[in-house]
């Protein structure tokens, strides 16, 4: 026999009654509620562990665990990184640590090579590099993805050996050659990475500017031999293994402005110098 106490029962209240429940949040969650959580709203830590968890760990029923992993980075690739900024960055982070090392072993000597990005300081994005060889890189995994997707699909598709050929006989040693030169010619004091222009805080009254035939100079309001540094996003390299120029844009123009021989067994780090050192020259002469 089951004996049921009233005063028990009604010594807790009702629940009270609320007319417009819907703007209430749902229990337990005090405060204001912001409605379902996307997976881009999570820490980036824990999204590339989701990026990570989404490679096959057994092999398949017709193919095995590798070949099911290369589709998973050729799907990051292709499709998944493409959804927001979120998701880019897990992605390039997991495919450019996966390549790195089979991109570097391709670099041909005398070359050098450093494709990780480099941020400025200035940038508002982490999606933003000045690194030009990121690029190259990117490219390369574009590629190669691709291609170990396609081998591993049908043993008729043959990997062409002039696949990557322009990347690492052109494209590849001239970004380098330019992340190069931005670093030596900032040290020198003849290149510049503020997107903004020069520091207005700078002793020289010099200013980079534009003459009537869209050519870039550097003057001053009198005369001193200081000079202002060329923006880096304003040059670029001409590249051949046997001379290399640095042509500067202005206007929407290009022309050469420093032109340097070089022997193909020369490192990129020396003809680097030549071109910041023959750019302070040209600054400092004034003739254009």
């Amino acid at each position: 026999m089951v004996i049921v106490e009233e005063k028990c029962m009604q010594s807790v209240p009702p629940p009270p009654y609320f007319p417009n429940a819907s703007t209430l949040p749902p229990p337990p969650f005090p405060g204001e509620y912001r409605g379902a959580a996307k997976p881009s709203d999570l820490p980036p830590h824990l999204l590339l562990k989701i990026v990570y968890m989404t490679f096959p760990q057994t092999p398949g029923v017709d193919e095995g665990k590798i070949e099911r992993q290369r589709k998973t980075l050729c799907w990051l690739s292709t499709q998944l990184r493409s959804v927001n900024r979120s998701f880019y960055i897990a992605c390039e982070h997991v495919l450019r640590s996966t390549y790195l090392p089979a991109y570097k072993s391709m670099i041909r000597p005398p070359y050098s090579s450093d494709p990780f990005p480099f941020s400025s300081s200035a940038s508002t994005s982490s999606c933003d590099t000045l690194q030009r060889e990121t690029k190259v890189l990117d490219l390369f995994i574009a590629l190669k993805v691709h291609e170990d997707v396609m081998v591993d699909d049908s043993s008729l598709h043959l990997e062409r050996e002039d696949s990557f050929k322009d990347l690492f006989d052109l494209m590849q040693p001239r970004s380098r050659l330019e992340d190069l030169v931005r670093h030596y010619g900032v040290r020198e004091g003849v290149v510049h990475t503020n997107p903004y222009g020069v520091n207005a805080s700078s002793s020289s009254s010099s200013m980079f500017r534009v003459n009537n035939s869209g050519i870039g100079s550097a003057s001053t309001s009198k005369w001193t031999s200081d000079f202002a540094p060329v923006p880096f996003s304003a040059l670029s390299i001409s590249f051949s293994p046997r001379r290399v120029g640095l042509v500067l844009t202005a206007s929407g123009r290009k022309r050469t402005i420093v032109d340097v021989a070089r022997t193909r067994d020369e490192k990129l780090e020396a003809t680097a110098k030549k071109l910041a050192l023959q750019l302070k020259v040209w600054l400092s002469d004034g003739s254009r």
